[in-house]
């Protein structure tokens, strides 16, 4: 099956510098621009500081915001098949190489002050085909454990970097105490392919499993993918909070805010949202193989091919993914340093206030720089917690629905990976591997 029809297929299965306003105003490109967002902090936080930016310019900006399954969901459809519902779109590093080279996206190119070298390479790399960028990050990150030192000390447990997950688990039982409110572990378990399976794929990476072998056929059936899932719906039903199945990253920032988690393994950015000073933080755990136990992933902006307002979105993404609008948010009296956004930026991590603000910031950049999202003989296929092919996100959406049943106890581990396994299966034969 060719690329474009897979992805076809997939988606309806599913400064502020003057010259910039200058050149919109003498061009004549359209004054309202429409942003498909998803609804994390550093997103909704852009739609105040983006403000200043309509202003200068007077390009008024219209901001769809939606949860990162439905997202995902809506972009596809609509860039698959041309809507031109948006002018610029949140996606990631599964879609934008893939889109790009299928013509869905239009390729960035910006001005010499934008300084593209100082995009961390991971991300760069991560959402570039054949060397073009096809979208821009607005954050980058990697994942890592985020734990209350407070909680953890009164237990007498320790979490180290690259603790084994029987350590990890150890440490979660000492801290659960549901009787106060205080659950143990707190880890996505949201089914969609970029929530829970997310998360669990990079639990089967430390555990030595891949979604594919050489040839590409599905190895969800394997002893290693068992072991994992098995060790994940323990974890969780045993010192998770109520209804896991639940919960994606939203769910359980607010759940740690309020002070009901012991340990969260997650998105690095999430530490720009902890309010506990009590927060420490230690590299992914691993069992034995700590390659691709930490995921890789950027939220970037895009622009769809046939908008009509493509220079003029070009332009924000210019200003959006700046070194100028990390200033913007530094300096915002409703935001400052430590709500900056991260992972994309080696700029970033040098700024002396940002370094006073953020102190998750060395394990934060450190586990971007660890990640492994390059082929190996154990994972023969590009990504970290996701394939980078077209008929992927299919796949994984049918995977984290099955693992949300297996969390839930409404199916065994084993029936969930065997109907996983078998969606797999029919994806891959129908799209030709």
């Amino acid at each position: 099956m060719s690329m474009k029809r897979t992805l076809l297929s997939t988606a309806v299965g599913l400064g502020f510098a003057a010259g910039i306003a200058t050149t919109a105003l003498a061009d004549g490109h359209a004054k309202e621009l429409t942003i498909a967002i998803v609804n994390n902090g550093h997103m909704i936080n852009m739609q105040k500081v983006a403000e200043a930016y309509t202003e200068e310019t007077g390009v008024k900006l219209n901001w769809v915001s939606l949860e990162e399954g439905v997202l995902r969901e809506q972009v596809t459809s609509d860039t698959a098949t041309g809507g031109g519902q948006y002018d610029i779109i949140n996606i990631g590093m599964q879609e934008a190489p893939i889109w790009g080279a299928a013509g869905w996206i239009e390729p960035l190119e910006f001005g010499a002050d934008y300084d593209v070298e100082d995009i961390l390479p991971a991300m760069r790399a991560g959402l570039s085909h054949e060397g073009t960028l096809y979208a821009a990050p607005f954050y980058g990150e990697s994942s890592m454990v985020m734990y209350r030192k407070d909680l953890a000390d009164a237990a007498g447990v320790t979490i180290a970097d690259n603790d084994s997950w029987e350590n990890v688990k150890a440490a979660a039982a000492a801290m659960h105490d549901p009787d106060n409110g205080v659950y143990g572990a707190c880890l996505r378990g949201k089914p969609g392919w970029g929530d829970n399976g997310a998360f669990i794929t990079t639990v089967a990476n430390s555990f030595g499993a891949a979604w594919f072998d050489a040839d590409y056929k599905p190895q969800l059936d394997s002893a290693e993918w068992n072991a994992a899932v098995t060790f994940y719906v323990d974890l969780l039903q045993s010192y998770g909070p109520p209804g896991s199945e639940g919960n994606s990253f939203n769910e359980i920032l607010a759940l740690y805010n309020e002070d009901k988690c012991g340990l969260w393994i997650d998105a690095t950015i999430a530490a720009s949202f902890l309010e506990n000073e009590n927060v420490a933080y230690a590299q992914s755990p691993n069992a034995g193989n700590p390659v691709g136990a930490n995921w890789l992933w950027a939220w970037a902006m895009a622009v769809p091919a046939g908008t009509e307002n493509a220079a003029e979105a070009k332009a924000f993404i210019e200003w959006a993914t700046s070194k100028e609008y990390v200033q913007a948010v530094g300096n915002h009296p409703e935001f400052g340093w430590g709500k900056v956004p991260t992972g994309q930026r080696a700029s970033t991590y040098a700024i002396p206030e940002f370094q006073a603000a953020a102190k998750f910031a060395d394990a934060e950049l450190a586990a971007i720089n660890s990640a492994a999202p390059e082929a190996t003989d154990l994972k023969p296929y590009v990504g970290v917690q996701f394939v980078a092919i077209p008929e992927f996100p299919e796949i994984g959406s049918a995977f984290g629905q099955e693992m949300a049943a297996a969390l839930s106890g409404a199916k065994s581990v084993e029936d969930a990976l065997a109907a996983a396994q078998a969606a797999a299966v029919s994806v891959m034969d129908e799209a030709g591997y």
